[in-house]
């Protein structure tokens, strides 16, 4: 995706359509790329998994369809659709998907 402008405003619609859930899958797309802000969408296929990492940024998880398990800070936590989680710039986390689900990532730039 081309960086996205941020002197204009965009509108990415369909999101869920246009990103299906593969048999035995992780799939991502980059929907917004600016220099504070970034939003990923994922679909992820029930067993799959994003093993433990950090982000420099802050970030932003909202569950959009599904349940996973999210683990930070030595805690797990049941997610299912509506729920959001906020994490402090260099939190390690991780996600193992419970069923099929989509959700937002948003990663912040607290500096810019």
């Amino acid at each position: 995706m081309v960086r996205t402008p941020t002197d204009q405003s965009v509108t990415v619609s369909e999101l869920i359509a246009n990103l299906p859930i593969g048999a035995e899958a992780t799939t991502s797309r980059v929907v917004v790329d600016t220099p504070a802000i970034r939003v990923v969408m994922f679909a992820m296929d029930a067993g799959q998994e994003l093993t433990d990492h950090s982000s420099p940024r802050a970030v932003v998880v909202q569950v959009l369809a599904g349940s996973l398990d999210f683990s930070y800070a030595g805690t797990g936590s049941l997610l299912e659709a509506g729920d959001v989680v906020y994490l402090a710039p260099g939190e390690r986390h991780a996600v193992v998907a419970n069923t099929p689900c989509h959700f937002a990532l948003t990663l912040i730039d607290l500096a810019a």
